[in-house]
């Protein structure tokens, strides 16, 4: 009698997979490990934090929905029968000296100071958390060409080493963010720079130099993300800064020019055409929307930095 003949041996019946349950576990772990995350916990007791995040949504909203929000053109539409008119049903805050709707040029300002405001702190960042890790990590010559840099930047105010830079390349947008980006540099070098000098000579770090690592590996994977926290921190508050210093440059007339819409040239105009006592709302919604943006970025910062750095936030 002759048995069957079995399968192969090397063949291997695996049970069914249920994807559907797999991805119904997953998400609600993922969920729950962000909910348990204990910075995230902090974030949330903070009630700064939670104004501040707030006040940045709303925004940040506005200003990307501009052109859904307001049925104005900020560039085109002028109702000179409504000149220097008060708030109304059909211009909310009012209009300006050329009868344009204050709330459209609000609205499409507020774009303008936050795109500002993210590339000018973005270009400081970059700059300056580079400079930082150099200095802080090779010491010698590098650290004395980068401290001397960087004292030399810091003793000028900042608005006129902002004014110096835009007066050399001209009025407009790109200079604005460039100028305010060069103020944000020094003040990044101090801070990535003490916090390298710190952290250089921890345990993780001696042993991975030990292990034969290369120094950029140690800056770019070991040293720099155990450095982000008070970056971020540092990010998030010079938004707000650069916010007010690109209104300022705006003001003296240095920033945006006509016909693009911005907060600190919405100022300038009504004290140059000399409404701005005679019309106040010219001035202060446009000086409110400045205030609250600034406040904006820096309940968040705080927030931030009571969930990044609870030691130090007390």
């Amino acid at each position: 009698m002759t048995l069957p003949r079995p399968s192969s041996p090397c063949t291997t019946i695996h049970p069914p997979t249920p994807q559907t349950s797999m991805t119904t576990t997953i998400a609600p772990s993922r969920l729950t490990r962000f909910k348990n995350n204990r910075a995230v916990q902090r974030f949330t007791e903070s009630t700064s934090g939670l104004i501040g995040l707030g006040l940045t949504i709303f925004i940040t909203l506005a200003a990307l929905l501009a052109p859904v929000l307001n049925p104005y053109d900020p560039a085109t539409d002028r109702d000179y029968a409504a000149r220097l008119q008060g708030p109304s049903w059909e211009h909310w805050f009012g209009a300006d000296g050329l009868g344009r709707d204050i709330l459209t040029l609000v609205w499409y300002g507020l774009r303008t100071s936050l795109v500002i405001g993210l590339v000018s702190v973005l270009l400081g960042l970059i700059i300056g958390v580079s400079l930082g890790l150099a200095a802080g990590y090779f010491r010698g010559w590098i650290e004395g060409i980068v401290g001397w840099l960087t004292d030399v930047m810091l003793a000028f105010p900042s608005i006129l080493l902002a004014i110096a830079v835009v007066t050399i390349t001209g009025p407009s947008v790109v200079s604005v963010m460039m100028a305010v980006g060069i103020v944000q540099i020094p003040k990044f070098i101090r801070l990535t720079r003490s916090m390298v000098l710190s952290l250089r000579e921890q345990e993780f770090v001696q042993t991975v130099r030990a292990f034969g690592a290369l120094p950029p590996r140690i800056i770019f994977l070991h040293i720099l993300p155990a450095s982000l926290a008070p970056i971020v921190v540092q990010a998030t508050l010079a938004i707000g800064t650069a916010t007010l210093e690109a209104a300022g440059l705006g003001f003296l007339g240095l920033g945006a020019q006509p016909p693009t819409p911005e907060l600190g040239t919405m100022l300038s105009d009504a004290f140059k055409g000399g409404y701005s006592l005679s019309a106040p709302w010219t001035i202060i919604f446009p000086g409110l929307f400045i205030t609250l943006t600034v406040l904006a970025f820096n309940l968040l910062g705080d927030g931030l930095r009571d969930a990044l750095d609870p030691k130090g936030s007390r």
